[in-house]
């Protein structure tokens, strides 16, 4: 099978790459390289023969039509996924995330793509306080990033039902693991641990969120790729629910730190209190997390500590 990997170079495009080019198949990777883009991610398979990279924007339709030619199937990662950086640029996410997923799409339609597998989020469900949240659940996002994802899953699910466009929808709780850029929670207190660097917890740390290892996530896609059923929706949740502080202590303990490395502060407007996700449809597929979450955390720990030629020069300051 040869796929289309659109943000191949990112966190779980990346992940997913490896194991996609691990069972067999041709994989070509676009990827426009923005910040959180990393060509080092790939550097494995630079001289692996079923591998092909091409350095594109997610919304250049000509580009698209051209890296998609002769694929059988989309797995479509690319997007704009920091919260923060929605809040300061929310334009920048409407766009990639949605004109994007809309120019995959139209080109999938045209060149009559097999199956087009959508990555999406819990957050576009919006805050829970109790139970949690089944695919049938009507969207309440809270960031421009958030928004901008639902939103790209109604655009994918419109082209399902108007077009035929046989679109499948994931939904991932918080993947931790490693090749993630040092700007989310879990790598960016790593490094700073590492770093001798006070890590910053917003609020009193008590937000909840559901932690996935990226290979269980990359797994799932995986499965749904092969057996989801078209226009559905599988969430993917590995059911670590803990709140931020929680994980703050296990990185501090894990790196030799104390809790006086953790600096509050200001909590950032609209922060969803808890995320929650019900995967029974996914399990219904055969699919259950494998790695449990307190030795994922240790390895992936260990991932940065003896990769630092990967992840330094992507912090800011000086070099």
């Amino acid at each position: 099978m040869r796929l289309l990997v659109t943000g191949g170079a990112g966190f779980i495009g990346a992940n997913f790459t490896r194991r996609a080019l691990d069972s067999g198949n041709d994989v070509v990777v676009y990827d426009a390289l923005t910040y959180a883009g990393n060509l080092n991610s790939l550097r494995d398979f630079d001289n692996h023969c079923d591998y092909n990279f091409v350095h594109a924007d997610v919304r250049d339709i000509k580009a698209l039509r051209v890296a998609m030619k002769e694929c059988d199937v989309v797995v479509h990662f690319a997007a704009e996924s920091h919260v923060d950086r929605s809040l300061a640029n929310p334009a920048e996410f409407v766009s990639t995330n949605c004109l994007g997923t809309t120019a995959v799409c139209e080109v999938a339609v045209e060149l009559g793509i097999e199956r087009l597998i959508h990555i999406s989020t819990d957050e576009v469900y919006g805050s829970i306080t109790e139970g949690s949240f089944s695919e049938g659940e009507r969207l309440a996002p809270s960031s421009p990033y958030s928004a901008s994802k639902a939103a790209a899953d109604l655009i994918a699910l419109s082209y399902y039902q108007t077009y035929g466009l046989p679109v499948v929808i994931t939904r991932s709780s918080n993947n931790f693991g490693p090749l993630q850029y040092p700007e989310k929670i879990v790598p960016l207190f790593i490094t700073n641990l590492l770093e001798g660097l006070p890590v910053p917890l917003y609020g009193d740390g008590s937000n909840v969120r559901d932690w996935c290892h990226v290979d269980d996530n990359c797994a799932a896609i995986e499965l749904v790729l092969q057996a989801g059923e078209e226009g559905g929706i599988y969430n993917v949740g590995a059911g670590n629910e803990m709140t931020n502080l929680e994980l703050t202590s296990q990185l501090l303990s894990l790196c030799g730190e104390n809790p006086s490395m953790v600096e509050m502060v200001e909590d950032r407007p609209g922060h969803d209190f808890r995320y929650s996700i019900d995967s029974s449809r996914l399990k219904d597929l055969g699919w259950k997390p494998e790695q449990n979450f307190d030795e994922g955390l240790s390895m992936t720990v260990e991932w940065y500590r003896e990769n630092r030629w990967w992840w330094e020069p992507l912090r800011p300051g000086p070099k």
